[in-house]
């Protein structure tokens, strides 16, 4: 089991393929052992992807008790790719991870190809996503009701949708899940309280895609405009479906492939 020893976290990570550099950054209580996984998205085995657990995550842990930042997330990431000797390299930043991957942009924008940011958003002044911390103060069943009409909005009057998403967090109980959270995933949620880019991003000299699902409830398509708006150049693409809209668009995952693999610049 391959693990990234860092100052304050041994991150678990997974790496195959055969191509492009590509960093995936997962979202809020992600593992790497939950299905479906970054490398089983159409086209992944055009890339070399790299994929990690967040610290105090999956198969990660934490070596301190300290809040981490948003800043301590993005350097984890960085960490990693230094310690693989990856000096170039694309990132697809997703939920969460899209605000970690904001972050590293900014930090070590000058050795990042491309940037694909989904289904997220840049807090402050351009608009936050919906504030997770809020679901562990529901009790579990209404947690999850809560989560199903996030996840996609036609939930609220399609019982068919509402069923299939709600037997899908019964396979994915990162945020659905019936005991008491880990301190890790409170920690993560605390620093994604915080996340604010939103005038920063002016800076970044990155081509970038930002893309949504039109019935996303956490990260709504205005907040992805807002997003696309604030970086220079950036392209929006809007897709069918909500928060897990490249499960949900088959025209998704081909749509940011092809945009990963554009020319180098």
């Amino acid at each position: 089991m391959p693990i990234a020893e860092l100052p304050q976290a041994l991150l678990h990570y997974e790496l195959a393929g055969d191509g492009a550099r590509v960093l995936t950054i997962g979202g809020t209580g992600g593992d790497l052992r939950n299905a479906p996984g970054p490398f089983a998205w159409p086209g992944a085995q055009a890339f070399t992807l790299l994929a990690y657990d967040h610290r105090g995550l999956g198969r990660s842990r934490e070596l301190t008790d300290a809040q981490p930042t948003m800043g301590d997330f993005a350097g984890d990431a960085l960490a990693l790719v230094d310690q693989l000797g990856w000096e170039r390299f694309a990132v697809i930043g997703t939920s969460f991870g899209g605000m970690v991957a904001q972050e590293l942009a900014l930090r070590a924008g000058e050795r990042i190809e491309r940037l694909a940011l989904l289904c997220t958003s840049a807090g402050g002044r351009c608009g936050a996503s919906y504030p997770l911390h809020e679901l562990y103060a529901l009790a579990p069943p209404q947690r999850v009701r809560t989560l199903v009409g996030l996840l996609d909005t036609r939930a609220e009057h399609d019982a068919e949708l509402a069923a299939a998403i709600a037997g899908y967090l019964e396979l994915d109980r990162s945020l659905a899940a019936t005991d008491e959270p880990s301190a890790g995933l409170l920690r993560q949620l605390e620093a994604r309280g915080e996340h604010d880019t939103c005038e920063r991003l002016g800076t970044l000299d990155v081509p970038t895609l930002v893309a949504a699902g039109r019935y996303d409830g956490i990260a709504p398509p205005a907040r992805a405009k807002e997003l696309a708006r604030a970086i220079p150049g950036a392209r929006l693409e809007l897709f069918d479906g909500g928060h897990g809209f490249f499960l949900q668009d088959p025209r998704a995952w081909p749509k940011i492939a092809e945009f990963l693999a554009g020319d180098r610049p």
